[in-house]
């Protein structure tokens, strides 16, 4: 599991790095807020560990940075800064746990723990979409119906998983022309009814239950009634 310490003290850096490396973690070390943004620009972490009083920039605008380009990775927030309007103010900037120096080495391992663990959950369940008995993962794009596998070509998973993230909404012909083609809406093709009848043949027809539903004129929509 790789983490990112930023820490200005390089005494204090080091010794977290030691101390998370001999807990089992990789860990990789900024001096600075600056430095460490590059840091999470590079790479991936599954936690990210940072001061708040640092040069270049503090801990609580680096935070601000850092949720508008890695909105689930775990960032906890060490200070020495310790009233609650501190903490408000560290957490209200993305932080999702505040730990006040000095602190004992063994709970912020706990909450690295709780941290990274729910993080694992969020990522899993955000890989997963779910309407009615269907179910797709949008990493081994796989698609299940009443748990039984569906095979669907690219195409047919994209329309599929649009659907989903849309549920109980008309969508006209239109939308999908353009969001699933990338192309202006034609009246003169069929394009649209024919990839949607291919995967009515797929995910409805030998079920039994229809859940892609015309809305005549207008295009479709996904609903159990």
């Amino acid at each position: 599991m790789n983490l990112l310490v930023i820490e200005d003290e390089h005494k204090t850096a080091n010794t977290l790095k030691k101390g998370l490396e001999e807990s089992g973690y990789n860990v990789d070390v900024a001096y600075d807020g600056v430095s460490g943004l590059m840091l999470t620009q590079k790479n991936n972490y599954q936690l990210i560990i940072s001061d708040i009083i640092m040069p270049r920039l503090n801990g609580i605008a680096l935070t601000q940075q850092i949720r508008d380009n890695k909105p689930g990775t775990p960032i906890l927030l060490l200070s020495a800064l310790d009233t609650k309007d501190d903490v408000v103010n560290g957490l209200n900037s993305g932080a999702d746990d505040y730990l006040t120096k000095p602190f004992d080495f063994r709970e912020l391992l706990a909450r690295i723990k709780i941290l990274t663990r729910r993080a694992d959950n969020t990522i899993a369940y955000a890989l997963t979409l779910n309407f009615a008995d269907v179910q797709i993962n949008l990493k081994d794009r796989t698609v299940t119906r009443a748990g039984i596998p569906v095979e669907l070509t690219t195409k047919e998973f994209k329309l599929l998983e649009y659907f989903i993230r849309r549920p109980n909404t008309v969508i006209s012909r239109a939308e999908l022309s353009r969001d699933i083609w990338n192309i202006d809406f034609n009246t003169g093709t069929n394009m649209v009814e024919v990839y949607i009848n291919y995967l009515r043949n797929k995910i409805d027809k030998p079920f039994g239950k229809k859940l892609i539903h015309n809305i005549h004129g207008i295009g479709y929509i996904l609903k159990e009634n």
